[in-house]
């Protein structure tokens, strides 16, 4: 039998190794303290409200009448049924509201906005509901729009 080798301890890793992985998991925490900061909401100052109006108001107003005449005109031209020009009133009239106010009406039904405090988008949506969803004759386009654009213009 050979000589005997005799008994070797284990080999001693560098300290460089220890400090990688010491690196390598502050690294790691680092990354999660970043990727939660970064998705949390701000925090608002007590008693500070922020604005949800996305825009100009009177900017806002002469879009949403632009866009309401166009749709008038349309209908008036044959181009969009009566039905789908009563959507797209709604529609329009639901969109303004929300970059108005942040209050999302577009998913709100017509007895959720008489519930919210949005007296006026509810007047109009009441009227335009038989247009939309009603039987035959529907009512003018004209005057669904004279309506919608009556309640953008008054906004404040």
């Amino acid at each position: 039998m050979p000589a005997d080798p005799g008994f070797y301890g284990p080999l001693q890793y560098s300290p460089v190794w220890m400090w990688a992985g010491v690196a390598l998991v502050a690294l790691v925490a680092g990354w999660y303290v970043v990727v939660f900061a970064s998705t949390r909401r701000p925090r608002m100052a007590e008693g500070v409200r922020r604005s949800a109006a996305l825009t100009d108001l009177s900017v806002l107003k002469a879009a949403y009448l632009q866009r309401i005449d166009d749709v008038e005109r349309d209908a008036a031209a044959g181009n969009l049924s009566l039905r789908a020009a009563h959507h797209e009133i709604s529609h329009l009239l639901r969109s303004f509201v929300r970059d108005a106010t942040g209050v999302d009406a577009l998913r709100m039904t017509r007895q959720d906005l008489e519930r919210h405090p949005l007296p006026a988008p509810a007047a109009v949506v009441r009227i335009l509901y038989p247009a939309q969803f009603g039987m035959e004759p529907l009512p003018s386009v004209a005057v669904s729009a004279a309506s919608a654009r009556n309640a953008v213009s008054t906004w404040s």
